[in-house]
């Protein structure tokens, strides 16, 4: 039994050694010499160089060099594509902040939220301007989760602040669900006016 137990390692010692004493050539190594280099050179790939202004539309090669990484395929230059015309007028684009429904800020407000949950394990916590520090990029990671263009607008103080530029109140449900307050279009909380998301 002693013996069965020393057969194997001693099986792989002696394979290790046999395979560190073949020269690597014989191993297949892709080393080149000189002999290989002259009698294979007609079997390298062709490289492509770059094309020159007058021959834009046509591609030429070079043969590889022993010393390059010839292995890869030729590579092919494409033309240049032509030009396009001018836009003589842009379009206008969507409205920033203030052009977004109020509702459509909270769901935006919802999703910033739900990322940093997802990232954190957790919503953060505090008061609004400590939430917005961290949704703003106050966390470990230093992740950006509010954007202008979602309506995510924060004021001199620090804080989110809706349509209307009140800031928002936040309640904390559990660890991953908040419930987020606009005082709304009067401006003042806690009343009917308000929006609510949970």
């Amino acid at each position: 039994m002693r013996y069965r137990i020393l057969i194997l390692p001693t099986a792989l010692v002696v394979a290790l050694g046999v395979w560190l004493l073949i020269p690597r050539g014989e191993r297949g190594s892709a080393r080149w010499t000189q002999a290989d280099s002259s009698t294979d050179a007609e079997k390298q790939p062709a490289i492509a160089t770059q094309p020159s202004p007058e021959t834009e539309n046509t591609v030429e090669t070079q043969e590889a060099t022993p010393d390059s990484s010839s292995q890869n395929p030729a590579v092919i230059a494409t033309p240049k594509p032509a030009a396009l015309a001018a836009i003589a007028e842009l379009p206008e684009g969507p409205e920033i902040a203030p052009g977004l429904q109020p509702v459509t800020v909270l769901e935006n407000m919802r999703t910033a939220f739900h990322q940093y949950s997802q990232r954190f394990g957790g919503n953060p916590v505090g008061v609004n301007r400590e939430i917005t520090a961290a949704l703003n990029g106050g966390n470990p990671r230093q992740v950006v989760f509010l954007n202008a263009e979602d309506g995510l607008v924060v004021n001199g103080r620090g804080e989110l602040v809706d349509n209307w530029g009140t800031p928002f109140f936040f309640h904390q449900l559990s660890r991953t669900d908040i419930e987020i307050r606009s005082a709304g279009p009067d401006r003042k909380m806690w009343n009917s006016d308000d929006l609510v998301l949970k």
